[in-house]
C-alpha cells in the first residue's frame, strides 16, 4: 500500500510541475524589451562595420534580419498583449488534468492488469529458468524477418548458429548457404556450412561437407574446423595415418589456450596408440598389451574397471577436463550412449566456471553424435 502512495505522490508532483504555469498570472508583454534589444544590435552592427569586423554585404544581410525583427517587436507592441482565459479558469482546468491523469492509469490498471498476482524479488527472476518459449518466439521474429527480407545476410549468419545448438542442421545448412552467397567466402562460413552438413548426415563426413572443409582450409591454411573435420574424414574413410597427421598438425601450431586441443588430442589418441604430449597418463604400455592378449569378456571388465576408477576420481575432483573428455570417449567406444552422455552432464556441471573447456566438451559429443 504505501508502494501504492509513493506512486500517486511522484504522479501529482510530476503533474504539478507541468501544469503550475497554467495556475500563474500571465507575466508582462515583453515586447518593449525585445525592442530595445534590437535596437542595440542595429547599432553593434553599425560599430562592428566601422572598425572593419565585417564587411558591407555582411552588414547590410545582418541589418534586413534585426530590422525584420525590430519591426515584429514593435507591431506586438501596438497590438498590446493576447487575451487570457481568467485565471481562475485556467485554475479549474489544472484541477480537473490532475484528477484525471492521476485516475485513468489507475483505472487502466484495474481493469486490463493483474493486481492480485504477487510481486517477485529481483532475485528470484534471475534464478527463474529460461522460457522457452520465448526463445522459440525469438527464432519465430527472425525467420518472419528472414521470410520479407530473403536477403538480410547479416540474419542469416545469425540464425545459423542457433539452429546448429538447437540440433536444426538441415535448416543451419540453408541458413550457411545463404550466408556464403550474401555476405561472401571467409573461412570460417565454409567450415560453418560443412559443420552443418557433417550434422545433417549424423556425423559423417560426406563427400559435400568435405569440400566445404578443403575450401574453408585452402583461405586459411590455420583453420582449424576444417582441418579438424579433415582428419575426421580421414579416419571415417580408414586412413587413421592420414588423420593422425593431421591432428599432430594442428596441436604443433596451436595457440596457447586453444580451446580445441583437448578435442584433437582425444581424436589422435582414439587413431594411434602412441603417447600424446600434455595427455594424462593412461594405462601403461605392458598393461594394454597383456589386454591384447586377454581373452574378450576379460579384457572388457578391465577396461570397464580402468573406466570405473576414472569416473569415481572425476566425481571427486571434477577440474580434470581431459579426464572428462577421455570418460565420455571410453563410455562410447563401449557402446554405453547414456552413460557417455551422462558424463558429458556431469563435466558440464562440474567445469561450468570454466566455458572454454565447456565447449570442448560440447564439441566431443557433437563428434561423437550424441546430441539426439
Amino acid at each position: 500500500m504505501m508502494l501504492w502512495l509513493g506512486f500517486a505522490l511522484m504522479t501529482v508532483a510530476a503533474i504539478l510541475a507541468v501544469l503550475w504555469p497554467l495556475m500563474r498570472k500571465p507575466v508582462a508583454d515583453r515586447a518593449g524589451s525585445d525592442l530595445i534589444v534590437y535596437q542595440d544590435q542595429l547599432e553593434e552592427i553599425g560599430r562592428d562595420q566601422h572598425a572593419g569586423l565585417i564587411g558591407e554585404a555582411e552588414a547590410q544581410a545582418a541589418r534586413v534580419e534585426v530590422s525584420r525583427r525590430l519591426l515584429a517587436a514593435a507591431d506586438a507592441q501596438a497590438r498590446g498583449p493576447a487575451p487570457t482565459q481568467p485565471l481562475r479558469h485556467r485554475r479549474a482546468a489544472t484541477v480537473v488534468a490532475l484528477v484525471v491523469l492521476s485516475l485513468l492509469p489507475v483505472g487502466l490498471y484495474a481493469a486490463l492488469g493483474s493486481p492480485e498476482i504477487p510481486g517477485q524479488p529481483a532475485s528470484a527472476r534471475a534464478t527463474a529458468p529460461q522460457d522457452r518459449q520465448s526463445v522459440a518466439n525469438l527464432i519465430g521474429k527472425v525467420e518472419e524477418h528472414l521470410a520479407q527480407n530473403p536477403n538480410d545476410g547479416a540474419g542469416w549468419q545469425v540464425i545459423g548458429p542457433v539452429y546448429m545448438r538447437l540440433g536444426r542442421f538441415d535448416d543451419a545448412v540453408v541458413a550457411f548457404r545463404k550466408s556464403l552467397a550474401l555476405n561472401g567466402e571467409t573461412a570460417g562460413r565454409h567450415s560453418a556450412l560443412g559443420e552443418a552438413l557433417v550434422g545433417a548426415a549424423n556425423g559423417v563426413v560426406t563427400d559435400e561437407a568435405k569440400k566445404e572443409f578443403e575450401r574453408a582450409v585452402a583461405l586459411d591454411a590455420r583453420e582449424p574446423k576444417g582441418r579438424f573435420f579433415l582428419g575426421l574424414a580421414d579416419e571415417q574413410d580408414g586412413n587413421r595415418d592420414a588423420a593422425a597427421a593431421k591432428w599432430r598438425a594442428m596441436l604443433k601450431d596451436a595457440p596457447a589456450n586453444a580451446p580445441w586441443v583437448g578435442l584433437v588430442r582425444e581424436s589422435l589418441a582414439r587413431v594411434t596408440a602412441e603417447p600424446v604430449a600434455g595427455e594424462a597418463p593412461g594405462p601403461s604400455q605392458e598393461a594394454m598389451a597383456a589386454a591384447q592378449d586377454m581373452p574378450e569378456a576379460r579384457r572388457v571388465e578391465m577396461i570397464r574397471g580402468m573406466v570405473t576408477k576414472l569416473a569415481d576420481r572425476l566425481h571427486a575432483d571434477g577440474s580434470d577436463v581431459d579426464g572428462w573428455l577421455r570418460l565420455v570417449r571410453a563410455y562410447a567406444v563401449l557402446g554405453e550412449r547414456d552413460q557417455a552422455k551422462g558424463a558429458a552432464a556431469d563435466a558440464k556441471k562440474a567445469l561450468a566456471q570454466h566455458p572454454d573447456e565447456v565447449k570442448q566438451i560440447d564439441d566431443l559429443v557433437k563428434g561423437l553424435g550424441l546430441e539426439g
